[in-house]
């Protein structure tokens, strides 16, 4: 979701609305000591990773938006020395309001890039020859957001509603929720164009708005209530989660370029050795999310401290558990994800797909190959429980 790089301000509550959320914002249609968690991968790093001379392979990763804690495993795997110890010189491009990342991929202007997988299936339809190649979030973070006092926590309560979207293909979910409850959603509902914020919900504009766990909705809680003069709390609003709803569809991925899978051995080596630093990078930000934070502000992130460990801490949730292992697709998630994106219309009867995605739409393959270069390391956090995070006014 394409969110602006800059700081709004919340006019008339006096609270600032940090920069909107990161997860997709692309758009096709219009020091501590200890030894960092996985520690050194011995997959083919030493051999194959470096060129003549011990150089480093120079590698692109294309994000979908600007530096925050939604990417934190990809900034603390450079920052630890992960890519480097895999024989990878990473270079880490930010997105923007015009950058469609699985573009840039099937371009080849990136080695790699990060996506929703509907958006790169609506790109793959299109002619992109891209392919998933790590799940690395296994649930969806996107919310409805409402106020308690409205009794808006249900799809079926959307009914009489002004409810806000983003629209440019991150809308599919709140469709298929209303759709699933019964309700049409050009008809049982006002449709509202949302800014990339939470100023609209916040000014009651609109009754219920599009957030992220990790974005959005951690604004309205790093907003003032003008009654109280204290911050609001989560038990001010109600949400809609739709993996709940059972209309979640997957969300970040890393996709690679399906001919050179196909056509050089030397990317497939390339493609397994950064998916082991990319794994190693975000076990360590499970085990150790206020180092991913300070990793993230000092890798250049416009938002706050608190802000962004509970961008940090909530990414982790979307990860962990992996059952099978971090990045690997679930089919289950796959189906449904594909399912929704073909039947699901939009306000202006449009889906994501017109057709089941053809050739190879994704593969486990390297994931696995990653997975079993990092050993004993622990790939699933079965175990992981996430941390208690304190917002400040404005997530600083």
């Amino acid at each position: 979701m394409t969110r602006p790089n800059w700081m709004r301000a919340v006019v008339g509550l006096a609270v600032a609305s940090l920069v909107a959320v990161a997860c997709g914002g692309d758009d096709e249609a219009g020091t501590d000591t200890t030894e960092p968690a996985g520690g050194p991968a011995t997959s083919t790093a030493e051999s194959s990773g470096e060129g003549e001379g011990g150089e480093l392979e120079p590698v692109r990763l294309q994000l979908q938006w600007f530096t925050q804690g939604q990417f934190a495993g990809f900034f603390a795997a450079d920052s630890l020395g992960f890519y480097e110890e895999q024989g990878i010189d990473i270079e880490i491009l930010e997105g923007g309001v015009d950058i469609v990342p699985q573009t840039v991929l099937a371009q080849g202007e990136a080695d790699f890039a990060i996506a929703w997988v509907p958006k790169a299936l609506a790109s793959r339809e299109q002619g992109a020859a891209i392919t998933n190649v790590a799940q690395v979030f296994q649930r969806s973070g996107t919310l409805q957001v409402a106020f308690a006092e409205s009794g808006i926590d249900t799809p079926e309560e959307l009914a009489g509603a002004n409810v806000g979207n983003w629209g440019f293909g991150n809308e599919f979910e709140l469709f298929a929720g209303m759709t699933e409850a019964g309700l049409d959603p050009g008809a049982d509902v006002t449709l509202v164009q949302q800014q990339f914020d939470m100023v609209a919900l916040l000014n009651g504009e609109i009754d219920a708005a599009q957030a992220m766990t990790y974005n959005e909705y951690a604004q309205v809680l790093e907003a003032v209530n003008p009654e109280t003069g204290q911050l609001y709390t989560e038990e001010d609003f109600t949400v809609i989660d739709w993996n709940d709803a059972g209309t979640a569809m997957l969300q970040d991925a890393v996709w690679a370029s399906t001919e050179r899978l196909e056509s050089d051995p030397a990317y497939e080596d390339l493609t397994v050795r950064f998916l082991t630093a990319t794994f190693q990078g975000w076990i360590h930000c499970r085990d150790n999310p206020e180092e991913c934070r300070d990793i993230v502000v000092a890798a250049g992130s416009q938002l706050g401290d608190s802000h962004q460990l509970w961008q940090v801490n909530e990414v982790n949730k979307l990860i962990w558990p992996s059952p099978n292992g971090i990045g690997i697709v679930d089919q289950a998630a796959w189906d449904q994800t594909v399912e929704i994106a073909r039947n699901a219309t939009n306000a202006e009867g449009a889906t994501v797909l017109t057709a089941e995605p053809e050739g190879v739409a994704f593969t486990n393959e390297y994931a696995e190959q990653a997975l079993e270069a990092l050993g004993d390391v622990d790939t699933t956090g079965d175990g992981f429980e996430p941390i208690e995070v304190t917002l400040e006014e404005a997530g600083a």
